[in-house]
């Protein structure tokens, strides 16, 4: 398995308060440990006009499984808090690190 960096950008199309991005970083905080600490990246970035990137690591054992997997774990994040996809819609996702065998 290798263990890849996935940045998911996205955007809020309704206000978010502090609470729930706090909520949704303490959600996805197992999912951003040793490489992304060594990679220098942040679990969430938010940009002006509601857009955001979400790094995340999986592992798996290619990159397109990487991606879903990291789609996958961002979206139902999102769902619990109460973000359906019109919501929060999500862009495509790109692999920003990788550690592993080859």
């Amino acid at each position: 398995m290798t263990t890849y960096v996935i940045t998911v950008p996205g955007t809020f199309l309704r206000d978010v308060d502090d609470a729930a991005r706090s909520e949704l970083a303490r959600r996805l905080a197992s999912h951003h440990t040793d490489l992304s600490e060594t990679e220098d990246v942040e679990l969430l970035t938010l940009h002006e006009g509601g857009t955001f990137s979400v790094r995340l690591e999986v592992e798996a054992s290619d990159r397109a499984t990487a991606e879903d997997n990291a789609v996958r774990l961002l979206a139902g994040a999102l769902q619990e808090l109460g973000f359906s996809e019109k919501d929060a819609p999500l862009g495509p996702p790109a692999v920003t690190g990788v550690d592993g065998e080859f």
